[in-house]
């Protein structure tokens, strides 16, 4: 996941994603792992966080988008950067 684009979020905690994004729309937790979904009228950005080690906060580790109108995958750092945009 370490891709031109995705700077920022990779590695991210929740709280300085929804600083870049806004409120997350979807916050589910499922054990110590952290799902946080954000959207726009162009995409649906899924942020996926996980600890790196047994009692660390979750940091952002895989991203998953696609696009609002029909839930079709569209490119990730395009779905990131309109969704900073907004």
């Amino acid at each position: 996941m370490d891709l031109p684009g995705l700077e920022g979020v990779i590695g991210a905690d929740a709280d300085a994603l929804q600083r870049t994004f806004g409120t997350a729309r979807l916050d589910v937790w499922e054990g110590d792992a952290r799902k946080l979904q954000f959207s726009g009228e162009a995409c649906v950005l899924d942020v996926y966080l996980y600890p790196l080690r047994p009692g660390a906060e979750p940091t952002a580790t895989y991203v998953d988008t696609r696009r609002s109108s029909d839930g079709f995958d569209v490119d990730r750092a395009a779905c990131v950067a309109a969704l900073r945009r907004r």
